[in-house]
């Protein structure tokens, strides 16, 4: 059996249509993982920019501790 990895490495994503309109999308699995990488990050950015809007509390490290403390 022939391996379809060398031909394939370059192909192209496949629009499948379904009533002649696009319903979903063929790809390579290696493109597909990057894409979920990508939009992990874009959603990581996304936390962290809400987390930088909020504004910052800052306690004694006496209380902090003492607090911490009383729930062991």
């Amino acid at each position: 059996m022939r391996s379809n990895s060398r031909r394939n490495r370059h192909r192209k994503p496949e629009v499948v249509l379904r009533d002649g309109k696009p319903a979903a999308v063929i790809l390579e699995i290696e493109e597909y993982r990057e894409m979920l990488e990508q939009l992990e990050q874009v959603e990581d950015l996304k936390a962290l920019e809400a987390l930088r809007r909020r504004p910052l509390k800052f306690r004694r490290l006496e209380d902090f501790l003492e607090e911490r403390a009383s729930r062991v």
